[in-house]
């Protein structure tokens, strides 16, 4: 019932359609900042001869959405996250990375949002700043709409992988550098996650194996979570850099180095130990009392 009073709310207020049987909210009142020209139909491709089957990669997306997914009501526990799909800002990989992701944090009582982030990389926004707007505004909102979800305001996080991973720690560490300029109420609400969990993130640091000085956390970044394959041909430095500048500054990280497991493998079972890292997030995120209920 709570869920079909949510729906008629944000129908009533013109945010909602429905795709897959599940709510999409718009992440901006009509277009999205920046956005000057047409790219090409949103729409799934084909993976090429040298990516691996089974996942739906999704390109061309200039409207951003949140796809919501809300656990069972006996399970919900007012934590809320929201789920970024690596594609190294060419594509979105919508199952692997998004919708599986949130179908699990569903399994421990939190609400997902699945963030639609623009891709491909804009040439007009350097250091991948259109998907940033796309995850400080999506953090707004879902905060904005707290009470109307039930979820808990000081509990909201993001989650990514990859190029999605780059976006959480990026919402993470610049919160207070707002990447465009207020439109609405909105915007007036704070865009810092409670929490990150950064999974195989790739452009944390640069050649040289150093932290990219748009990424410098402070005292005021929010404690992140991480994991990541030292066999990973994106560079686990990007993890392991990050866990330590943070360390530096007194924030809370809780870092993973599997020995094998390659890049993008989701949190699908594999033969290697690194598709277990779910279990140690929410471990990670029960230990913070970020699930209590």
């Amino acid at each position: 019932m709570r869920f079909i009073l949510l729906a008629c709310f944000l129908i009533g207020i013109g945010q909602l359609s429905l795709a897959a049987d599940r709510p999409v909210i718009d992440v901006w009142p009509g277009r999205a900042p920046g956005e000057s020209k047409e790219i090409g139909p949103e729409a799934f491709r084909e993976p090429t001869d040298k990516e691996k089957p089974g996942v739906q990669r999704l390109m061309n997306v200039s409207k951003p959405t949140l796809t919501v997914f809300q656990p069972a009501k006996e399970k919900q526990n007012g934590a809320a996250v929201i789920v970024c799909p690596g594609g190294g800002y060419n594509i979105l990989a919508w199952d692997l990375e998004g919708t599986e992701v949130a179908e699990w944090l569903n399994s421990i009582g939190v609400m997902a949002f699945v963030v639609k982030y623009r891709v491909p990389k804009r040439e007009n926004f350097p250091n991948h700043e259109a998907p940033l707007m796309d995850g400080q505004r999506s953090m707004s909102l879902v905060r904005s709409k707290a009470s109307d979800f039930g979820i808990d305001p000081k509990r909201i996080g993001m989650l990514g992988f990859s190029a999605g991973g780059h976006l959480t720690a990026a919402t993470c560490i610049r919160h207070e550098q707002r990447q465009y300029n207020k439109l609405d109420a909105v915007d007036d609400v704070s865009c810092r996650p409670d929490f990150g969990v950064v999974i195989y993130p790739g452009l944390i640091v640069d050649r040289d194996g150093k932290l990219r000085p748009e990424l410098q956390p402070s005292e005021k970044t929010p404690p992140m979570f991480f994991a990541q394959a030292i066999d990973d041909r994106v560079n686990p430095q990007n993890a392991i850099v990050l866990a330590l500048a943070l360390k530096a500054v007194n924030v809370s990280a809780e870092l993973h180095i599997y020995d094998a497991g390659g890049h993008g493998f989701g949190l699908r079972k594999s033969e290697f130990p690194c598709h277990t890292w779910p279990a140690r997030a929410a471990e990670w995120m029960e230990h913070r009392g970020l699930l209590k209920n």
